[in-house]
């Protein structure tokens, strides 16, 4: 097996002693689409010993253009992504240990999960998770790093608690217009270059090399020619909530999705957070890029159709999901399209 890692073992920050520790490593991974499957793959083929991937979703067929650990059978089989996930991993390197979890990334789930682990990748979908799982992280005092892409665009930083600031301090550096891949689309080297960064951070802690760790938010546009880096130790909040007060406020239950089954019809609602605040005027602006995408509104409220849902949204962050009476699949319509 050390003939397999010979050419990573060369490289003089791992060596054999970082490999033992890479081999020894348990790595979470949140969400497991474009930006976790490209990242469970970097990581199982780097002999990470342990990975436990997490999502609640199935393949489908617009995912083949960038999730790339998929295939057309799973498309056809309507395969969870984990467990297709699972099968491939283990087909590239048999030797590293995968769990496969098709659940939602709630509180309870992360907080079973995060302190078993080393390191925590967000490839989630959405700001409500990453904020439960930064929140969950501060807790239990784990590294996690953060990415997401949309468009040509990208961005990540990793957070270690205690250190850096976390996510909460950085909400007004982050760039959060509600655009998302199913309304603004996405190209696949934009998937790939934050997965570089990911797995790259995540080698540097797990095996013992953090005086290297960027220690910058990192953000770029490929189609744009862009690329930015902002040191962030000075961003650190000293009232911060979630890592200097230690309150964790996204752990309560008024900060988390609110999801109902409304009687005798075939809608659940959902009711966002107290903190998350939707923008009619930008979401409307990247709903109409959609062309597949009937659009309707008014001064109270936005409702568009796409596929066989209706999507209503009210002014107070209530959000109605006409179509379905299954919370799960109403929540992935609600983030593919609201953010």
């Amino acid at each position: 097996m050390n003939n397999r890692y010979h050419r990573q073992m060369l490289f003089q920050p791992i060596g054999e002693e970082g490999q033992r520790r890479l081999q020894e490593s348990h790595v979470a991974i949140v969400g497991v689409g474009a930006l976790g499957s490209s990242n469970a793959e970097m990581l199982a083929r780097a002999g990470v010993g342990t990975l436990t991937l997490l999502d609640r979703d199935y393949v489908e067929a617009s995912n083949l253009q960038r999730q790339q650990l998929f295939s057309e059978a799973d498309v056809e089989a309507k395969t969870p992504k984990v467990i297709a996930a699972k099968k491939r991993l283990e087909e590239i390197n048999h030797s590293t240990i995968i769990h496969a979890k098709v659940i939602d990334a709630g509180v309870e789930e992360l907080e079973n999960i995060v302190p078993q682990v080393d390191v925590v990748i967000d490839a989630t979908d959405n700001f409500d998770t990453r904020l439960i799982l930064n929140d969950v992280c501060q807790k239990h005092h784990k590294p996690w790093i953060y990415g997401a892409c949309v468009s040509s665009y990208g961005v990540t930083f990793t957070v270690l608690p205690e250190n850096s600031p976390c996510l909460h301090c950085l909400m007004d550096h982050i760039p959060n217009d509600g655009a998302t891949c199913d309304t603004v689309g996405i190209i696949s080297p934009a998937v790939q270059m934050v997965v570089s960064h990911q797995v790259t951070e995540t080698l540097k802690i797990v095996t013992g090399n953090t005086d290297a760790l960027s220690g910058k938010l990192i953000a770029f546009d490929l189609w744009k020619n862009q690329h930015i880096e902002v040191k962030v130790a000075s961003l650190k909040d000293n009232q911060c909530p979630s890592c200097a007060k230690k309150q964790y406020p996204y752990l309560t239950y008024q900060s988390q999705l609110k999801t109902a089954v409304l009687c005798g019809r075939n809608t659940v609602q959902i009711r966002s957070s107290e903190q998350k605040v939707i923008s009619f005027d930008e979401l409307k602006n990247n709903l109409e890029r959609n062309k597949r995408v009937k659009l309707f509104s008014n001064p109270y409220l936005l409702s568009f159709e796409i596929e066989k849902f209706r999507i209503v949204l009210f002014r107070d962050g209530r959000t109605l999901i006409h179509g379905t009476k299954d919370i799960t699949e109403a929540k992935k319509v609600y983030y593919q399209y609201i953010g």
